[in-house]
This record gives structure tokens, C-alpha cells and sequence, in this order.
């Protein structure tokens, strides 16, 4: 008993410092036309995959109930630039479409990500087509653009509906938050350093003549969304003004439209932003730390860092991407701390990764329960995991020619619990093998620790894992 101790007590020691071991799943799109979403184990053995008509927008989300998310590419969208969307389908794990819908109309244009929410909603980005008069009754002063348009921001949360339709519960328009200091005769007319909490209109080139879909009106290209439960707040992404914001999703829509309400108080304003304080003209050249990132994210709870922010940072030094994990000032009151005349902190990230990957466009990386993070560099179709002292301990090459990855996500073993709709008796960690990795794992949930249950584990089929599920996979493995 004390040898079978010491084993177990050594190879914990040794798994500690191993990839987390846990269902990546990754939508490649390339050139050849095959359109498939990935969920496969650390040794990229397939456990499920999903079949695609169009291309992927961003990642797909696999949710708790085994249905897939995927955010895709419409043939004609209503605004096109790089990341355009349009599409959101959810599928069975079996890979039969449930529901689909497309938001590709004159005024909105869904683009880049999406984020599925606990109750069972969908939070979505899109441009909001703006005209020339409405951006000059705004105080805008001039676009950059032979369109004549400004396509600001939106988040929509929507409500899926029947197999394609939705209802819009909740919204947040950019359109409302906005100060100028151009024109007086403007009702947003202001100091813009002292409003952190609003927009300069002003700020950055309303598009561009050229682009991927021709010329376009793209003004802060909003490209990731996450959402945090516990705080009910929203995080975006901002390619064009290489800055992270966070908004109060607790508010009514009439609220989000306005300047108060809400736990926070302020409203649809900005409850934080970061990576460029000059947007709101504060700081110098040395405060602007990002540079066309892409993929915001919180650290769940429970995970190391919790409540940190993960930034993909694209364009970071001579020709490197990196990863920063910042801790946001927040307080106790659910709002974001801010010294008069100075930018949002903190001054720099607590931990960065960089170093031999680079992506101009995309890319992510997330937090994963043991420490590790996993980071996807797109346009190489790279993905992998990096521990706290930065060794690489995992990677996938998709290595298809001219295939890109947005981003890949991996979950824990335990992640569909009783949902889980195929399994092997014992095969704990969806390895087609029956083996001492499989014996750690169903230790680990008969003690309670590192992993909660799943129905793999539970080997004698009582309806519990224990130590008798321990000894019978053992027995099992060596009488074979």
C-alpha cells in the first residue's frame, strides 16, 4: 500500500508539471474547403466534430449541454472588413443544426466573436451603420472613407428563438457614450480628458478605401467578448484603438443607453479601459501598451489568477505577439478605481508570454484550471500551452498550407459532466486507453480533489465514484 501510495504521490508530482490534460476544440479554415470544428484530447485524438457550410467567424463555444456555438462567415454581408461575420448556428453533438440566424441588414452586421451566456442567450458584436450627417450631428470631423459612413459598435444579446429566429433582450450601442471637443454647438461637446468614461469621436480613422471587402467604414473594430457572470459586466476588444474596455451588463437597455443605473451606477458608460490612454488624452507615447490586440478574457474563478484579464497583444516588440495578464483596479463597489487626470492602471501586466510567435490577425489565449495558459497564434494555425515560467509543454501545428485557427479553447475533462453523450467505461480521459492516467484521474474525484465526477469514472456503474471504481479499473488494467 505505501509503494501504490508513493507511485500515486510521485506521478501527481509529475503530472503537475505536464500539459493540462483536457478537450481542445478549434474551427481551422483554409483553402481546401473543409469547414469542421475540432474537439479533440492533448494527444489530438478526435473525440467529436462538427461538419460546417460556411467559415468560421472567430472560435466556436462548446456549451455544458454538448451543443457547439459557431459564429460563421455570411456570403453577403451588409458591412464588409476583416473578421466580418454575420452568421451564429448552434449544433447537436450528433452535428444536426438546431438553430441558425444572420444579422447582415443595412444597419447591423454581426463580426468577429460571440459570447453564449449561462441563461442560455447569445451575446454578439456588430457594426451599426452610421451616415455622414449622423456622424457630423455627433461632432465627428471628418471620415476616411468614400462610403461616407462611420460604422460605430453594438452589443446585442439575443434570445434564440424556434430553428431561426431571435428576440433582443439587451442592448448596448457605442452611439450613446460619446464626447467630442470639435464642436460647441454639439451637445457632446466636453473636456475629453476628464470623461474616461465616454468616447472621443474623434479618435482614429473612420475606415478605410482599402480593404479585404474593398472600402469600409470600420472606426474601433471590436474583435472579442467575454462576460463575467459574478460581476455581470462585459469585456470588448478594440483592434483600432488598441484598447480593452469593460461595461455594466446589469443595466436595462434603457439604462445602457444612458449614464446611470445599473450595479455600477454609470450606466452604458465605460466602467474601465485599458492599453491606450491617449484615446482619452491622457498619458504618453510609454502608456500605450497594446498594439492591435485581439481576445479579452477573465480567469474563472477557482483558476490561478482569478479575476485577471488574459490580452492577446498582436503587435507587442519586433515582430512578436505576447500574451499580458493584467489585474484590473476593481473595488469593492463593482467599478473600477481612477486617480483625477491619470490613465486607468495598473502601469504593466503581471505576467507576460512572448517570444517566436506572431499573428497579425486574431489570435487568443485562456487561463486553464492548473496554472497553464493556452495561446493560439492564428495566422500560423498554431495553438499552445505555456506554464507560469513560460515553457512551452503542449502544441499543435495545424500545418494546412494557408489554414488559420482564430482561437482554440480547451476545457476540462469533466466540463459536460452528465451530459457527457459518448463514453468508454474507465476511459476518464477520452484517450481510447485504459491506463494509469485514467487511474489518476478517477483518484482525483473519489477524493474531491482537482476534478469533479463524470460518468467515465464511475467504472461499476453504481452511480458514484469512489474507491471501489479506483481498485476495479486497477484489477481491470492489470488482468489485460
Amino acid at each position: 500500500m505505501v509503494k501504490i501510495f508513493f507511485i500515486f504521490f510521485s506521478l501527481t508530482i509529475l503530472f503537475s508539471q505536464q500539459p493540462y490534460d483536457g478537450m481542445t476544440i478549434y474551427s481551422p479554415t483554409s483553402g481546401n474547403g473543409a469547414l469542421v470544428t475540432h474537439l479533440v484530447n492533448n494527444d489530438m485524438t478526435t473525440i467529436n466534430s462538427w461538419n460546417h457550410t460556411n467559415g468560421a467567424a472567430s472560435m466556436p463555444y462548446l456549451l455544458k449541454d454538448s451543443t457547439l456555438i459557431y459564429p460563421y462567415r455570411v456570403s453577403n454581408p451588409s458591412m464588409n472588413s476583416g473578421g466580418v461575420g454575420g452568421g451564429i448556428s448552434k449544433y447537436s453533438w450528433e452535428g444536426d443544426l438546431l438553430w441558425s440566424y444572420e444579422f447582415a441588414n443595412d444597419i447591423y452586421q454581426h463580426h468577429h466573436d460571440v459570447e453564449p451566456l449561462p441563461n442560455g442567450n447569445i451575446l454578439i458584436i456588430v457594426w451599426e451603420r452610421k451616415t455622414i450627417a449622423q456622424s457630423i450631428a455627433a461632432g465627428r470631423e471628418s471620415l476616411n472613407n468614400s462610403l461616407n459612413e462611420i460604422w460605430s459598435e453594438a452589443v446585442l444579446e439575443l434570445e434564440p428563438v424556434g430553428l431561426n429566429d431571435v428576440n433582443i433582450v439587451w442592448e448596448w450601442h457605442l452611439w450613446d457614450h460619446l464626447i467630442q471637443d470639435y464642436d460647441p454647438n454639439v451637445d457632446n461637446y466636453g473636456v475629453v480628458s476628464e470623461h474616461p468614461e465616454l468616447q472621443d469621436i474623434n479618435y482614429g480613422n473612420a475606415g478605410s478605401n482599402q480593404g479585404p471587402g474593398g472600402p469600409n467604414g470600420d472606426w474601433k473594430h471590436f474583435n472579442a467578448i467575454a462576460y463575467n457572470e459574478d460581476l455581470d459586466q462585459i469585456a470588448l476588444s478594440s483592434r483600432s484603438h488598441d484598447e480593452i474596455y469593460i461595461i455594466d451588463h446589469s443595466t436595462t437597455t434603457i439604462e445602457a443607453a444612458g449614464h446611470s443605473g445599473g450595479n455600477s451606477g454609470m450606466g452604458g458608460d465605460y466602467l474601465f479601459r485599458w492599453g491606450n490612454p491617449q484615446a482619452y488624452q491622457r498619458g504618453v507615447n510609454s502608456d500605450h501598451l497594446l498594439g492591435d490586440q485581439h481576445g479579452v478574457n477573465w480567469v474563472p474563478e477557482g483558476y490561478p489568477g482569478e479575476g485577471n484579464l488574459i490580452i492577446f497583444n498582436n503587435n507587442y516588440s519586433n515582430n512578436n505577439s505576447a500574451v499580458f495578464e493584467i489585474i484590473p483596479p476593481l473595488n469593492s463597489n463593482g467599478t473600477y478605481d481612477i486617480e483625477g487626470g491619470q490613465p486607468y492602471g495598473p502601469n504593466e501586466p503581471i505576467w507576460i508570454h512572448t517570444g517566436g510567435f506572431h499573428t497579425q490577425m486574431q489570435g487568443g489565449a485562456f487561463r486553464l484550471p492548473n496554472g497553464n495558459t493556452l495561446i493560439t497564434d492564428c495566422d500560423d494555425s498554431y495553438i499552445f500551452e505555456v506554464t507560469n515560467n513560460n515553457e512551452v509543454v503542449w502544441s499543435y501545428d495545424n500545418g494546412a498550407g494557408q489554414s488559420f485557427i482564430a482561437r482554440a479553447q480547451k476545457y476540462p475533462l469533466d466540463y459536460l459532466g452528465d451530459e457527457f453523450p459518448e463514453y468508454i467505461i474507465g476511459d476518464v480521459n477520452f484517450d481510447q486507453l485504459l491506463d494509469i492516467h485514467d487511474i489518476l484521474y478517477i483518484s482525483d474525484m473519489s477524493s474531491g480533489y482537482g476534478f469533479n465526477s463524470t460518468p467515465p469514472a464511475d467504472f461499476n456503474e453504481d452511480g458514484s465514484v469512489n474507491i471501489s471504481d479506483l481498485i476495479l479499473l486497477l484489477q481491470s488494467i492489470i488482468n489485460n
